[in-house]
């Protein structure tokens, strides 16, 4: 998310208290909530208001949702795009949206040191794996310099913590 683009929220206790528990269990409801908040935290409050405050911060993209399915149905796998600069300018566009909005990648990012972009991705199979790499350099071999493939072998966390999103609220003392 580009920093123009950041969520202008203010955090409220009791928004990053629903946070977390729903980083615990996305499936609680809004009645779940406000009774967890009233036994948990002694947070008296409605579900109407717990409701309103999840949708308001959807609306507002505090945070995203997204179906992750069990990571035991599919193969992961790192990808490292360094950039041939003779063809950048001309074909980085296509290259980084072909890896975008491929249905493979699950998550796609800039990292600084040496300038590359890295994904994140997932296959059925290993061969759907080399099958996305072999038709990626043919569609876009001019302009990749080098791609790493690290497969990601044991998943062992896939999960956000819920005590992370404590800091997301600044205590009013």
């Amino acid at each position: 998310m580009a920093s123009s683009d950041a969520p202008s929220w203010e955090f409220k206790e009791r928004d990053v208290l629903v946070l977390r528990e729903l980083s615990r269990d996305p499936q609680l409801s809004s009645r779940d909530l406000a009774r967890i908040l009233d036994e948990k935290y002694d947070i008296d409050v409605s579900h109407v208001t717990v409701s309103e405050s999840i949708r308001g911060m959807r609306e507002e993209g505090v945070f995203r949702e997204a179906i992750i399915p069990n990571e035991e149905y599919f193969h992961f796998a790192l990808f490292e795009f360094k950039f041939n600069p003779e063809n950048f300018d001309e074909q980085w566009r296509p290259a980084m949206e072909f890896i975008r909005d491929s249905p493979n990648t699950l998550f796609y990012f800039l990292s600084d040191g040496e300038y590359q972009w890295k994904s994140v991705m997932m296959f059925s199979t290993r061969e759907a794996q080399s099958q996305w790499i072999h038709d990626f350099y043919k569609e876009h071999g001019d302009v990749v310099h080098n791609l790493r493939n690290s497969v990601v072998t044991n998943v062992l966390k896939f999960r956000t913590d819920p005590e992370i999103l404590e800091s997301l609220h600044d205590a009013d003392d």
